[in-house]
């Protein structure tokens, strides 16, 4: 029999004194808010040891929150029309520029409306090695992170990806902007990334963590920002965003790994999947493709570019 899958986290003082459906979004990215709160009113959300009795409840710092996810009920996702942009496709594999708040394969809280939904009706066929609820998918980009991802089309070249990405051959570049200056002009953050031991739902530089390696460069500079080039070595889950604020440059917009309030009201972290380059898997060609950042990553660089 399945059982509940469980995420233990204390909350700290920058999300104390806030509502929980809204931070319990924020921490657990792949849930949307609405699903928070059936979560809430189905009693699988506790504080203290207590049930959370109100979406509306206010956290306190230090109190204890635990969720159980019920067992999952696998569901195979299914087309849907909705529009990708579309970087380059053949028999085997599709690049996609994803949007920023599109959500990569379906998840408890987001069923469906995912950029393999919207894969399946374009392409009619995915790889299937990972799964019905995740054709296709070889490499994945956070909800709130814009930009390039390659998804397979057959098996063979679903293989010869991740090889690929396994033995960190993959090109991948990203755009980011991030708090307060930097001392140096280039630098590289090697620091094992796992699971925060004091709130499941966030990744944390942890020893005995797997390794992680995250190559950056200063682009541009602001007043009290700065525009950064990173390359991944490897690539774990949230890396840039939590090797960045590791070395206390939390990444602009935010408010999982720094600060919880944030200016220019921005919807997630300025962060862009900019270059994706990786031998085709059958040619044998080596590809790289170039997006540009979404319209409100340069509408805010251009406010940065005029701040006093």
């Amino acid at each position: 029999m399945n059982q509940n899958t469980v995420y233990n986290f204390t909350i700290d003082a920058e999300h104390a004194g806030l509502r929980a459906d809204g931070v319990l979004s924020q921490l657990f990215e792949e849930a949307s808010r609405s699903y928070i709160q059936k979560l809430i009113e189905s009693g699988c959300v506790f504080c203290d040891g207590k049930p959370m009795l109100s979406k509306k409840e206010k956290l306190k710092e230090g109190s204890e929150v635990r969720i159980e996810l019920p067992p999952a009920v696998p569901c195979e996702a299914v087309p849907q029309d909705i529009p990708l942009d579309i970087v380059y496709e053949d028999a085997h594999l599709v690049v996609v520029n994803k949007p920023k708040g599109m959500v990569v394969h379906p998840a408890p809280g987001n069923p469906d409306g995912t950029l393999v939904n919207g894969l399946l009706h374009h392409c009619g066929a995915l790889s299937l090695i990972n799964g019905v609820e995740r054709p296709g998918i070889v490499h994945r980009i956070d909800k709130d992170t814009s930009g390039l991802l390659v998804c397979a089309k057959s098996d063979e070249a679903h293989r010869g990806l991740t090889e690929q990405l396994a033995s960190h051959s993959c090109t991948r570049q990203y755009r980011g902007v991030t708090f307060y200056a930097f001392k140096e002009a280039a630098g590289t953050v090697d620091a094992p990334i796992g699971r925060d031991p004091a709130n499941r739902l966030r990744m944390a530089v942890v020893p005995g963590g797997k390794r992680a390696v995250t190559h950056w460069q200063v682009s541009e500079e602001f007043n009290g920002f700065t525009e950064i080039r990173a390359r991944l070595e490897t690539g774990r889950t949230h890396q840039i965003r939590v090797h960045m604020a590791s070395i206390h440059h939390p990444l602009l917009g935010d408010t999982v790994y720094g600060p919880q309030k944030q200016p220019y009201s921005l919807h997630g972290q300025m962060l862009h999947a900019e270059i994706l380059g990786f031998t085709h898997p059958v040619t044998g060609q080596y590809m790289e493709f170039r997006a540009d950042p979404p319209e409100e990553y340069l509408q805010t660089l251009e406010k940065l570019r005029n701040r006093k």
